[in-house]
């Protein structure tokens, strides 16, 4: 953590996907100090890191090979700095995808991603309430289970039962939530999930200020 600053950093990963600003703006509303960048320096210098994603999973595999920000995943997650990782950004974490068969994840955690079943509307784009199976999880601090999460996606994360902290019930039961260590991930999107998203926020901005 840098010396003398007011707030703990959180650096929100910046490598031109989509509408990553939302989630700079969710970790705002709690009193955090926020950069979006792609600025390796500035990210090492984070108390936490965000990696955000919407859209199809190669592309943003491949813009962040690009912008050489996945050396920069895996060294802030080796050195247990605070992680998140925010719907895509979830998936992204993970071996692949069937969105994007030829496209690898970064691999950090164990198992792919899947598309929702063909009976089922695509994408989920609701509230849904999650199962949480392990209320011991810091970022779960102050949510219940059974509490309302916002989701928009098509495929979802297919893992090791020890990763899983929270599941929605959409037809199929979907991951909603994984840990490893200091390692957090949501295929919901706390930034637009209201009341108990900015209490999500709260809490991981809690775990950078450790």
């Amino acid at each position: 953590m840098r010396e003398g600053k007011v707030a703990p950093l959180i650096a929100i990963l910046d490598y031109g996907i989509g509408n990553l600003r939302s989630a700079q703006k969710g970790f705002e509303r709690v009193g955090a100090e926020v950069h979006l960048t792609s600025d390796v320096g500035l990210i090492a210098d984070a108390s936490g890191v965000v990696l955000p994603g919407v859209g199809h999973f190669g592309s943003c595999m491949r813009e962040l090979r690009s912008a050489k920000l996945d050396e920069v995943v895996y060294s802030v997650i080796e050195g247990g700095v605070p992680f998140l990782g925010i719907c895509v950004g979830m998936q992204m974490l993970f071996e692949g995808s069937e969105e994007a068969p030829d496209v690898r994840g970064l691999g950090v955690l164990p198992g792919q991603v899947c598309l929702l079943p063909d009976t089922l509307p695509r994408p989920q784009m609701q509230w849904n309430r999650l199962d949480i199976r392990k209320q011991s999880s810091p970022l779960l601090d102050g949510i219940e289970d059974g509490s309302w999460m916002y989701f928009v996606h098509s495929y979802a994360v297919e893992t090791e039962s020890r990763l899983v902290v929270a599941t929605c019930e959409y037809g199929v039961e979907v991951t909603a939530m994984v840990e490893q260590g200091p390692l957090w991930a949501t295929q919901f999107h706390p930034e637009k999930s209201g009341g108990l998203g900015r209490s999500f926020a709260q809490n991981f901005y809690r775990q950078a200020a450790f």
